[in-house]
């Protein structure tokens, strides 16, 4: 694998030093250490206390190149990994003086992305003073990533641990931190925040200083913040909180994520200012028509407004309700029942329409006809912390007002609420369930797993998490690479921000990430806004298994772990063992071909064939390859007693040789026939089914009088030469 790193230096006075450091290709199972060099000499040896600038350029060596550069120098710096054992290294080079730059030290290490071309270059930037950043260790901990995200959170950008190598020297504070990140999904309700964590698992968030576009020469956006802390950094997206100290005097508030939301405090509602949190959670109506069609017990809710959490910190009671005007979708069948009364009712009450809901629910139990009145109202259903549960309000009144808004007035602390707009009377307890369903719901996506094979290699595969919305545009990618199925992606999985799949193999076929090591467990884990995908290479357990099969036979089992359990283990080893408990998510067929070994013959013999017959069989089935069409082989193929799996096997093994497959399935069909069938007859029959009857006479001809249509290659004897 390429590797090289760059380093130049020179004299720059009161500056300070710039690192970046960036993870290879599949940092949790590798390590990678940093060697140092001897500083080169200065320009002017009189300026004693400035600060030395270099510009470090590190990509992946090999250990072989490490030990023809090392030299003399043995003392190394840990940058990710182990420092001992490792097959690759990390090592700082000397280059050309016009590469320093005069800002601080730049240190960037190339990601080799499994995923494509969209992942970011850089891993971090740090900028400190000189004696600071010789005391800092970047680690990347991708592995780790599960345990800092929470719900509603989604990570764009790699996790990286800043730690001090010597924990008795102080950290001269604060140090600027610029991590790249990219964030496919953004929108008015949704914030770019650098998420700071500490040894154990506490978190807290920095708002990023600035989100440049540029970091040198780098482009991409990079999320830079100032700490006063060392710990776990990562860049997530999460749901925009908007703080407002209320007054005394009381307020009227627009929310700058969604002009629509507005609240108004009157006067001495509370006795002393308080500081209140907004955060706003869009529901999209698709997801209330997936719940209305899996439940038929919703089929009464319309529409929703979108789910507000609002947090006082204060324990200050409210003194006087508090206005908020939240949007709420209207009925779109009030509008379209009013426009066919006009028309009249005869038409109407002899051709019953069916409508919108009931064509898409499944076994509804009580679909609403046509002409029945919509008792249409509106529910305040609020989340209170002290008794953890929602709640239904039915006394506070919900009016409509125009452009399809809701107000009402509550006057007690609430930790989130919703409105929720049915059509007809709904029991208490089936609001609250729907509720419950609708955030699990926000927080699962559906995603599929996929396993593809190299084509000209199907020992190769790679396996991948796609969200179900990006599967079509996924599988495209693939193709364009050169992977393709069988087997077919998995059915839809519901999976939560960080949780992971882990897989293993069974049956006659495991797998290898390096072609050294197999029948371990491998990981994917899943975070909407990254790509991650596993590349490994199959091969049989037993080369003389499955014995009566052209191919070898196995499956790739996967399993999901929560981030509940993943906290309980996350630093245990993947074994494929700790899974015998678990049910299995789900299993993706394998099979590998079986290729056929070389026989080596001495040069001196002389193949003869004994059986006359079998030879004018082998001629006459190459000379039938040779003269059907694409469109003829396809039709005969239907017609041969043979498996699919033999098809998909003889077309893995000649993917562009027609003649070649044409032959290879009609001798698969001659093995096996019993000895005492007439095979010219049976052929001659499919060939007639196929629309090819010339072929059928020439056929019957050419074996009744053992006409050969191609001359036999023997390999003569030396001797014979003489």
């Amino acid at each position: 694998m390429e590797t090289e790193a760059i380093v130049s230096e020179e004299t720059i006075p009161d500056q300070k030093q710039e690192i970046s450091r960036e993870p290879p290709k599949l940092i949790e199972t590798e390590d990678y250490k940093l060697a140092e060099h001897p500083p080169m000499e200065q320009k002017d040896d009189s300026e004693k206390e400035d600060i030395h600038a270099a510009k470090i350029c590190i990509k992946k060596v090999s250990k072989r190149h490490l030990q023809k550069v090392r030299g003399s120098n043995e003392e190394d710096i840990a940058v990710s990994g182990r420092t001992e054992n490792s097959s690759d290294r990390l090592v700082m080079m000397p280059c050309d003086q016009e590469q320093a730059e005069s800002k601080g030290i730049r240190k960037h290490m190339k990601n080799e992305n499994l995923s494509g071309k969209s992942e970011p270059e850089v891993a971090c930037y740090i900028t400190a003073p000189h004696t600071t950043l010789e005391k800092l260790e970047c680690r990347l901990i991708n592995d780790m990533s599960s345990l800092v995200v929470d719900d509603s959170e989604e990570l764009v950008s790699n996790v990286i641990r800043a730690e001090s190598l010597d924990h008795g020297e102080t950290i001269s504070f604060p140090i600027t931190i610029g991590i790249p990140f990219i964030a496919r999904y953004r929108g008015n309700y949704r914030d770019i925040m650098v998420k700071v964590t500490n040894a154990n698992f506490q978190s807290n968030y920095l708002a990023p200083i600035s989100l440049e576009e540029h970091q040198g020469s780098h482009k991409g956006n990079f999320a830079e913040v100032k700490t006063r802390e060392l710990g776990i950094f990562s860049v997530v997206s999460c749901l925009k909180k908007e703080t407002v100290t209320i007054p005394k005097k009381g307020l009227s508030l627009k929310l700058s994520m969604d002009s629509r939301i507005s609240l108004y405090y009157p006067p001495a509602t509370f006795s002393s200012r308080v500081t209140m949190q907004l955060k706003v959670q869009p529901i999209e109506p698709s997801m209330v028509s997936i719940l209305k069609t899996k439940y038929d017990v919703y089929h009464s809710i319309v529409s929703t407004s979108p789910l507000v959490h609002m947090k006082h910190p204060s324990s200050q009671p409210f003194n006087k309700s508090v206005t908020v005007i939240l949007p709420c979708p209207p009925n779109p069948e009030k509008k379209r029942q009013g426009n066919e009364t006009e028309h009249g009712r005869a038409t109407s009450a002899s051709i019953p329409r069916v409508t919108t809901t009931h064509h898409f629910r499944v076994m509804s139990a009580s679909p609403r006809k046509h002409g029945e009145n919509i008792n249409e109202s509106l529910k305040l259903l609020g989340y209170k912390n002290k008794e953890e549960q929602w709640v239904v309000f039915d006394d506070v009144i919900v009016r409509d007002a125009r452009n399809g808004l809701v107000s009402f007035e509550v006057d007690e602390d609430l930790d989130r609420f919703i409105i929720i707009r049915i059509s007809s009377t709904m029991d208490n307890v089936y609001l609250v369930q729907f509720i419950q369903t609708l955030e699990e719901a926000i927080r699962n996506t559906m995603a599929n797993i996929v396993l593809y094979r190299k084509n000209e290699d199907p020992c190769k595969i790679v396996v991948l998490l796609v969200p179900s919305k990006e599967l079509k545009r996924e599988l495209q990618s693939l193709r364009e690479e050169g992977y393709f199925g069988p087997p077919e992606p998995s059915q839809q999985l519901a999976l939560r921000e960080g949780e992971q799949i882990h897989f293993s193999f069974s049956g006659n076929i495991f797998a290898s990430d390096n072609g050294k090591e197999y029948g371990k467990a491998y990981r994917l884990i899943f975070h909407l806004q990254r790509k991650l995908r596993v590349a490994l290479y199959l091969k049989e357990v037993d080369e003389f298994g499955n014995y009566s099969s052209p191919h070898y036979k196995g499956a790739a089992v996967f399993y999901k772990v929560t981030r509940e359990d993943i906290a309980k283990s996350w630093d245990q080893p993947l074994l494929p063992g700790n899974y015998q408990d678990l049910s299995p998510l789900c299993k993706l067929p394998l099979t590998l071909p079986k290729q056929e070994k070389p026989i080596n013959r001495p040069q001196r013999t002389k193949r003869i064939s004994t059986d006359s017959s079998e030879a004018l069989w082998d001629n006459l089935l190459y000379w039938l390859s040779e003269e059907l069409s694409e469109d003829n082989a396809s039709l005969l193929a239907l017609s041969l007693p043979l498996r699919r799996s033999t098809l998909q096997l003889v077309k893995l093994k000649y993917p562009e040789n027609l003649t070649e497959q044409i032959y290879e399935l009609l001798c698969f069909w001659r093995r096996n026939l019993p000895r005492s069938a007439n095979k010219q007859q049976l052929l001659s029959r499919y060939l007639s089914k196929s629309g090819r009857r010339d072929l059928s006479e020439e056929l019957r001809y050419k074996w009744e009088n053992k006409v050969f249509t191609r001359q036999t290659h023997w390999f003569p004897m030396d001797n014979m030469a003489a």
